[in-house]
């Protein structure tokens, strides 16, 4: 058989056709090199890689590089902006998640956090036309209305005192639904039953806050009130509370105890919060009685006091109190104020509510994610004096030792050794870091590792609130800041905090490694990336982060800060300061959306 003579180029169609396939691919590649190098479309491209990359939640790998990236200071690029609808978010208070929890006793309005991998990697930004707060204390009574463009309040209870929208502001004339008049009044008629002045009283809980009209009224008594309210219908009610100046948090009352330890509040306040104390077999309000001082006062404004239709609320509310022997001080129409007996409850006893004593095992002081109990906490199980008229006045009672601090070995000791030390720190923070402690630009203050309250005692001259924050796995050492006459809470650093964004002036933590690692342990639980940037999230614009640790971690710590945007210098210790120290400060820097980010 012959061979039939092709041309050359006709003799391997497969060895053409795959010459032609590489060629294709080669110039393809020279063009799309060209686009992403010469043109905008590169730049918009590598934009929104990146965002994919730190917004990615379906690869935990993909996450824990970055993470490892950005702590190692290989990711050069900033963190990205999170979309503009998250300006107010809080991880563990979304209504998106927590709604499909369940409704029985508000668990679904308690705190519930995603896990990490769950959580995006990005940086909150402020809304549009956001402004730097106006400064305390002109903040109590107004605030920029564009900071939290949110009517709903002024709209529903304006005419009730609340607040009202007035040109570019939002102004609080200071009332309240139970004192339309205004909270001065109703706390000058409080003072005829309870000892308001003097310094008897200094800790208060207001429970279900609205805007706080009367822990802001409060302070000019010397009482520092804690105002918490969950993430409800009033939107942003705490976010309200915390422009203004105001201590606050966002909590529910709901399945578990309330983050405080025991007989912490010398004052615990309700003004329409709608709390039912009796239901529940009473839980509510025995709730309430572990967190009251021996000695302390309840006020209980509203339902269900003398309210039409809840006569028998208000029965078995008196009946509850009977049974744990309070004293009916005054009925002053709706107005119910009692007070704690200074020793141990008069239980056992008959009562309807089947309230017992709780036993020796339990640690009244324990309270992070603790389920509430239903037995009453023996004022006996908690060593120490501190029952009101047994602890010293406000102010004396800030510098003197308390009792408490005696559960630690040498605690009285450590105690006052921890308050020089921080006298000392804050005068370098202020006279050679330039740390603007007491000027206006500085009212709201957190210190994420509070241990005894040292760092907020010796702000005590400066127009400041501090939020004092004891980590849920170190020694629980929050007594002994309450009986201080300071306030603050429990919380777990590898979790968001329950804040709105933009809430603090200035963040303080000594250790900052610490809060991420297991107690006793080298191993990491989170990480140092997530922690700053929720720092960053609860941090104002141009607010101030003040981080002491090891050189290594601080130095770890600067590669970060650069990826959330501050602005930081690293700084020696003080020269009398013991120990291997350097002190990171930072800015952060005030950045905004632009409309392609958006």
């Amino acid at each position: 058989m012959g061979h039939l003579n092709l041309p050359p180029s006709k003799r391997n169609p497969r060895q053409w056709k795959l010459l032609d396939i590489v060629s294709a691919f080669f110039f393809a590649l020279v063009l799309l090199f060209f686009l992403l190098v010469f043109t905008p479309l590169g730049d918009s491209l590598a934009a929104s890689g990146r965002q994919a990359l730190l917004l990615s939640t379906s690869d935990p790998k993909q996450r824990h590089r970055l993470v490892e990236l950005l702590e190692l200071g290989h990711h050069h690029q900033p963190i990205e902006a999170c979309p503009a609808d998250s300006v107010d978010h809080m991880p563990c208070e979304d209504p998106r998640r927590n709604s499909q929890l369940s409704r029985e006793m508000n668990f679904y309005r308690e705190r519930h956090c995603p896990l990490p991998d769950e959580t995006p990697l990005c940086l909150i930004p402020p809304p549009l036309g956001y402004k730097i707060p106006v400064q305390w204390p002109e903040s109590l009574h107004k605030i920029w209305h564009s900071n939290m463009p949110h009517n709903k309040i002024a709209d529903r209870k304006g005419h009730q005192g609340w607040m009202k929208e007035e040109g570019p502001y939002f102004i609080f004339p200071g009332g309240g639904t139970m004192f339309p008049d205004g909270a001065a009044s109703y706390i000058e008629k409080l003072g005829q039953f309870i000892p308001i002045t003097g310094g008897t009283l200094r800790t208060a809980l207001d429970m279900g806050c609205g805007v706080a009209s009367f822990g802001g009224s409060m302070l000019k008594e010397g009482i520092l009130t804690l105002s918490f309210a969950p993430r409800d219908s009033h939107k942003a009610q705490i976010q309200f509370v915390l422009e203004r100046g105001i201590p606050a948090f966002v909590l529910m009352l709901g399945t578990r105890r309330l983050p405080f330890p025991a007989f912490a509040f010398d004052l615990i306040h309700c003004s329409r919060c709608l709390i039912p104390f009796t239901a529940y077999n009473a839980t509510y309000f025995v709730e309430v009685d572990r967190l009251l001082r021996p000695g302390g006062y309840l006020v209980i404004s509203g339902p269900p006091v003398q309210w039409p239709k809840q006569d028998k609320e208000w029965t078995d509310l008196q009946a509850v109190a009977r049974a744990l022997c309070y004293e009916l001080i005054a009925v002053d129409g709706n107005t119910a104020i009692w007070k704690k007996p200074d020793g141990d409850s008069c239980l056992p006893n008959q009562n309807e509510f089947g309230l017992e004593l709780c036993d020796g095992s339990n640690d009244p002081s324990n309270a992070w994610y603790f389920k509430l109990k239903k037995c009453v906490t023996k004022t006996s199980s908690v060593n120490g004096e501190y029952a009101i008229g047994t602890i010293p006045k406000w102010p004396d009672r800030l510098t003197i030792a308390p009792s408490r601090a005696l559960v630690m070995k040498n605690g009285i000791d450590l105690f006052e050794a921890d308050t020089r030390r921080w006298a000392r720190r804050v005068a370098y923070y202020k006279n050679t870091l330039n740390v603007k402690l007491g000027t206006p630009a500085i009212r709201n203050v957190m210190d994420m590792n509070a241990f005894f309250g040292g760092f907020a005692a010796a702000l005590k001259s400066d127009p400041v609130w501090v939020m004092n924050v004891v980590p849920a796995r170190k020694p629980l050492t929050l007594d002994v800041i309450y009986d201080r006459g300071l306030i603050g809470v429990y919380h777990d650093w590898c979790e968001p905090f329950s804040t709105y964004p933009r809430t603090y002036d200035l963040i303080h933590v000594a250790g900052i490694e610490s809060l991420i690692k297991l107690p006793g342990s080298s191993k990491s639980r989170c990480n140092l990336v997530d922690l700053m940037v929720e720092i960053d999230r609860m941090l104002r614009p141009e607010g101030t982060v003040v981080i002491r640790d090891s050189p290594e971690v601080i130095e770890k710590v600067a590669r970060i800060a650069h990826a959330v945007r501050w602005s930081a210098t690293i700084n020696d210790k003080e020269p009398e300061s013991h120990g291997r120290e350097n002190i990171l400060v930072a800015t952060k820097t005030f950045w905004q959306l632009t409309s392609s980010s958006s």
